[in-house]
């Protein structure tokens, strides 16, 4: 932890929200964002510094709607949304329990919020009945690379029976019974997190941890309208990388141990709080931890920009996407590729099928060109 904190430099480690932490899964190669987010830093003042900040966050407009669409789910005490677990789940109960847990008596504080979701989840949990309970907005912990960080989710954790759901309530809209492939995998990877949260939480209050459902309820708007729509989405692959990158975290000092002694991301911050250090010497120290970009990184981590860069001028397989990149089979970059392709580079062995490959292709290519 202090090589970490050595890293990170004399700020407070940045904590992770569930949008961050599933990012984690979506690039579970790359050490650069292993290291800092391992590490805490804030890669967002990171990226600006280096002049390269990430333009990321919802327009005001798709704030509001996605707002106005949760409220109309979970208004008259989640009624709206019982209707869709009935229908859904085959609920066989005509009401059930609504808490909210935004705040404790008027107080928001996370801590007493905490607390006060663990004693309603192990009250649910030692529940032998059948009643349904709605919990909104319950506030979860994951300990992440030995730091703890609050998940404030929009969600609801549904209990049954004994059974937990986590339902995810997002804006965009499913239509014909379809939605857009990339925003259902990131509300997956980001229910996914959520997933884990609570199994840990039940874990550490003596419950089985498999009661929380591996099946979360997504809740969106049907063809365009104001009526929501729910399905279920299994997350067992997301949650498998995510526990996957979560554990490589744990052990992130495998990555650590051979970078310089001196390394470090500290911004040497004045007292006004503007970075002083100069970015040359920042852009060396990033550097020094190798990254695995991909296009996909330009919606998920704020290092994108400056590792696209990177990235560009060494002419990388990155730039082309994890598949290309996969299928080219270790081949690090465009002009290997296209010297394996027309027979200037003679492949090792390790190489000599995706020469024969690239060869075949480009052959294919001149032929119909």
């Amino acid at each position: 932890m202090d090589r970490l904190d050595r890293l990170r430099g004399p700020e407070p480690p940045r904590p992770h929200d569930a949008r961050a932490i599933a990012a984690l899964a979506a690039n579970p190669g790359c050490a650069r964002r292993a290291v800092l987010d391992a590490a805490g830093v804030d890669k967002d003042a990171v990226a600006t510094h280096l002049g390269f900040p990430a333009p990321f966050g919802r327009s005001p407009f798709a704030i509001t709607r996605g707002d106005a669409f949760e409220a109309l789910v979970k208004e008259g005490g989640g009624a709206e949304l019982l209707r869709l677990l009935r229908e859904l789940l085959g609920l066989p109960l005509p009401l059930a329990g609504y808490t909210d847990l935004a705040d404790v008596g008027g107080n928001p504080s996370a801590h007493l919020r905490h607390s006060h979701t663990r004693r309603l989840i192990d009250r649910a949990a030692r529940d032998a009945g059948e009643a349904a309970t709605l919990y909104d907005h319950p506030l979860l912990r994951l300990e992440i690379a030995g730091y703890h960080s609050y998940l404030e989710p929009d969600v609801v954790a549904f209990q049954l029976g004994g059974r937990f759901h986590i339902v995810e309530i997002k804006s965009f809209a499913v239509v014909d019974g379809q939605a857009e492939p990339d925003k259902v995998a990131a509300a997956a990877r980001q229910a996914a997190v959520y997933v884990l949260a609570l199994s840990t939480l039940l874990a550490e209050l003596g419950h089985d941890p498999s009661r929380v459902s591996h099946e979360i309820v997504l809740v969106c708007p049907e063809n365009f309208a104001n009526r929501p729509a729910a399905t279920l989405v299994d997350v067992r692959r997301e949650l498998a990388v995510l526990r996957r990158q979560l554990a490589r975290m744990t052990r992130v000092g495998a990555i650590v141990e051979p970078l310089p002694d001196t390394l470090t991301f500290d911004l040497g911050r004045d007292d006004g709080g503007v970075p002083r250090r100069p970015v040359a010497e920042l852009r060396s120290a990033v550097r020094e931890v190798g990254a695995r970009y991909a296009p996909d990184c330009l919606n998920t981590c704020d290092l994108c920009f400056f590792c696209r860069e990177e990235a560009a001028e060494a002419g990388a397989t990155d730039l082309l996407g994890r598949q290309v990149r996969d299928e080219l089979g270790g081949v690090a970059t465009v002009a290997e590729a296209l010297a394996l392709a027309d027979g200037s580079l003679a492949p090792d062995d390790d190489r000599a099928e995706i020469a024969r490959l690239l060869r075949l292709a480009d052959r294919l290519y001149a032929e119909v060109s």
